[in-house]
Order: C-alpha cells, then sequence, then structure tokens
C-alpha cells in the first residue's frame, strides 16, 4: 500500500506554484528527513532533492517545520481514504480490528520513509509537539472507537468496553512496534506476525461469547482469510 502526500486541491496556488512541484517537495522532504533527521536537514538539500531552486520552496512553505506538518497532514488525508475503504470491505467489526493493524503495518512496511517521518521526526518539531492542533491524529483513532462502538452494537464484542481506551490502547501497541521496526537494522520482527499477534490479543479480551469455539474463531479473521488459518494477505 503506497501511500504518498497528496497534492495540493486546484484553485488553491499563487502564480508561479503548481500542485505537482508541491507534491515533490514534499515526497523529497520525507527522503531527505528520514535520511537525515528531521533536525540536521537543510532547505537546501530538501530542494535539491526535489530538483528546484532553494527559494523555490518558500512559495510553499514558510518554514521546514511547515514543510513536516504539511507532510504529515496530508500524507494523512491519503491515508484515511485508503483506510475507510479497505475496511469498508470487512464483514464484521472483528475483521477490520485485524484489518486495521494489517494496514498499519502495510503502511509502514511500504512506505519507510514516511514512516520514519510519522514515528521518529515529528517528534523533533517544538512546532508540531507544541503548536499542532490538527484532526488528523484524532481522525485515525476514531477509527478505532468507530469499529468499537459497531461492534458492541452488534454484539461481537463486550459492551463494557470503553472505545476511548481502547482505541488509545491498541494505537499504543501499534505505535511502539512501528518505531521499534523503523529504527531496526535487522528488522528481526516480522510484521504481518506482529499484526496477527497483536490482533489476537486484544480481540481475546475483547470478544463476547459466541456460541461455538468456530464461531469465535470466523469472528477474530481478517478480511479475506475465509476464517480459516488466521491470516491476512493485506501486508503481502
Amino acid at each position: 500500500m503506497k501511500i504518498l502526500a497528496t497534492p495540493a486541491k486546484p484553485g488553491n496556488e499563487r502564480a508561479g506554484r503548481t500542485p505537482d512541484k508541491r507534491a515533490r517537495i514534499l515526497k523529497a522532504a520525507a527522503k531527505t528527513f528520514a535520511r537525515k533527521g528531521f533536525y540536521h536537514t537543510k532547505i537546501a538539500e530538501i530542494a535539491r532533492q526535489a530538483g528546484i531552486a532553494d527559494g523555490t520552496i518558500y512559495l510553499y512553505f514558510k518554514s521546514k517545520d511547515d514543510i513536516l506538518i504539511s507532510l504529515f497532514e496530508e500524507s494523512m488525508e491519503g491515508i484515511l481514504q485508503e483506510f475507510r475503504r479497505r475496511l469498508a470491505e470487512c464483514r464484521d467489526s472483528a475483521a477490520k480490528i485485524r484489518s486495521f493493524i494489517h494496514l498499519h503495518f502495510e503502511l509502514v512496511r511500504t512506505n519507510p520513509d514516511l514512516a520514519a517521518v510519522m514515528q521518529l521526526e515529528l517528534r523533533q518539531s517544538n512546532q508540531f509537539i507544541k503548536q499542532y492542533a490538527g484532526t488528523r491524529i484524532s481522525d485515525y483513532l476514531n477509527l478505532i472507537g468507530d469499529i468499537i462502538s459497531e461492534g458492541q452494537a452488534s454484539g461481537v464484542f463486550r459492551r463494557d468496553i470503553q472505545p476511548g481506551v481502547f482505541k488509545r490502547a491498541l494505537f499504543g501497541a501499534l505505535d511502539e512496534m512501528s518505531t521499534l521496526w523503523v529504527l531496526s537494522r535487522t528488522k528481526k520482527y516480522d510484521l504481518q506476525e506482529a499484526a496477527e499477534q497483536i490482533g489476537t490479543l486484544f480481540l481475546t479480551g475483547m470478544l463476547a461469547p459466541l456460541p461455538t469455539e468456530a464461531g469465535a474463531r470466523a469472528a477474530a479473521a481478517p478480511c479475506g482469510s475465509g476464517g480459516e488459518t488466521g491470516r491476512s494477505n493485506l501486508a503481502e
């Protein structure tokens, strides 16, 4: 699953600016931030990676922090759209939880530069930490919360689970595993296997009692697995 920064919407650019060039800058920034780190990256290096003059960047962004935050915001927009589309294919809420976990790790595995920026470099920006008031993180967490509420309404999940607690607990597990994978040189942890284990751990405590063991297995299977192997093809 390739997620790249989405171009700016037509009609918002001033004279001399184009959505394509803006997207090139963001893609170049992701590569440069991932390779050198946000703190050590210079605007000139992003411009060189994008194949443009240094001053051109300032037609689109006010600062290096502005580039980083824009990269996050616009990438998350594409991620949220793709997740909603893929989760809509799932047959029940338990399958959606497993598939959400697979999608998260698939995103990390197939977009290593973006993953490095989101897991590591965003935390280096004082502007992001202190001033960011966007809704993208909340939207991402709410995808999980909505799945829990849906599962409780349909009887798949226990009703005593608080969606607000669960969504943050699951995100914390995914975030920690993703950071470990990004930092690891050997990549000794297989992200698909990690997705299965995390899904099993969380779903074991979430599922409402079902009449048969076969029913429980089917409810806990991810999308597209047919309930047979308990493994998902989302990250393949």
